[in-house]
């Protein structure tokens, strides 16, 4: 699967993100489905950029998005949809009282804007994406909307009450819908010697990286409305830099290259996420930057062989970006994670295929073909 970066939020400085125009993807977006011809790849994750849809409350422009869904049906291209990713419109935050409500309005229309458009295709959406993160990010580091720093798990109670009614409000419209989370996959663990309150408040730390999806099936805050027909396919966002140890402080990123003991492998991981809830996994979002891109896809497609192998039924593996972008709080620092760059300083935004990678990915894909077809 192809993530074409579609945030569009409010950065640190209060500046709005929006990667579809920063990437020159919607501007570009038949020529990079194009390009996805030489892999083969046929589901792509998008999203409908609410800040953009949604200016003014309750009236929607749905011209871009039905743009996007039909290039993505001339192409014979699967598209997962994101309501919300990271974006909030102007003067919207997850901590006003009519969140919900605008929310499950935008949940509304788009399915049946979508409808209008293709009535057939299954319709596979992501509420809002990775409630984890953005609640930390918004509530905890002060970095995004709402700006605050000791709101952490308020902000995730009402995004997943607005996840949650969005759903149902979708549900409504057309119960053929699919539901994907896309959470991000952590390992967070305790220093060598950490005294056994520091392994304690570690393990915990760890723990809490499944509550928006405990919420979502009903195991958390049942009063939320979650049920585990809700939670339906569990996407995890894995990356590089997901795994810590962070008790007793300092925090240290663990090392994946250099065979950190405490380093847990992807399989390790997803095999847990889907023990716990026994649903179709999705890998959802995967990258590296820069000269390490062979060597990650190289660890993925070994890990995923060992996750299919054990009969866990992964539906999908998704690198995220597909083509560069640049950072959220410096736009003028691209982070070379994708296939596809971006030369520095190029004003026109040409894709230049990262030939190692290409290369890794097509020995990755037809590794694990064999144990698909």
């Amino acid at each position: 699967m192809a993530g074409f970066e579609c945030a569009d939020h409010k950065n640190i400085s209060h500046h709005r993100v929006d990667y579809g125009i920063l990437t020159k993807h919607l501007e570009r977006l038949d020529a990079d489905y194009r390009d996805l011809d030489q892999f083969k790849m046929r589901t792509v994750r998008e999203g409908i950029r609410w800040s953009q849809v949604e200016k003014t409350p309750y009236e929607y422009d749905w011209e871009p998005v039905g743009h996007m869904i039909r290039s993505g049906l001339a192409h014979h291209i699967q598209q997962l949809w994101d309501i919300c990713h990271f974006g909030f419109p102007d003067n919207l935050s997850p901590l006003d009282p009519e969140f919900s409500d605008r929310f499950v309005g935008v949940c509304r229309e788009f399915v049946r804007y979508y409808r209008s458009v293709d009535p057939v295709s299954t319709l596979i959406i992501t509420p809002i994406n990775e409630v984890s993160f953005i609640s930390w990010l918004g509530g905890d580091a002060g970095h995004t909307v709402p700006y605050r720093t000791t709101k952490g798990w308020e902000v995730k109670y009402q995004l997943m009450k607005a996840y949650i009614q969005g759903i149902e409000a979708m549900l409504a419209e057309d119960p053929t819908i699919r539901i994907l989370t896309t959470e991000p996959l952590v390992h967070i663990t305790h220093h060598s010697h950490a005294e056994p309150r520091f392994r304690e408040k570690a393990r915990l730390m760890h723990e809490a990286q499944f509550q928006a999806t405990d919420i979502l099936c009903g195991r958390m805050c049942p009063e939320l409305g979650g049920c585990p027909e809700y939670l339906d396919l569990v996407g995890f966002n894995f990356y590089y830099n997901n795994q810590w140890a962070k008790e007793p402080p300092p925090h240290e990123t663990l090392d994946w290259k250099n065979t950190d003991e405490r380093w847990r492998t992807l399989a390790q991981l997803m095999t847990a996420g889907y023990e716990r809830y026994l649903r179709p996994v999705v890998l959802t979002e995967t990258s590296h930057p820069k000269e390490d891109r062979p060597l990650w896809i190289e660890m993925l497609a070994v890990e995923c062989r060992k996750i299919l192998e054990a009969g866990i039924p992964l539906w999908g593996i998704c690198w995220y970006p597909i083509i560069d972008r640049p950072d959220w709080d410096h736009i003028h620092d691209w982070h070379h994670a994708g296939i596809w760059d971006r030369q520095a300083n190029d004003e026109f935004f040409h894709r230049t295929l990262h030939a190692p990678s290409a290369h890794a990915l097509q020995l990755a894909q037809k590794d694990l073909a064999a144990l698909v077809e």
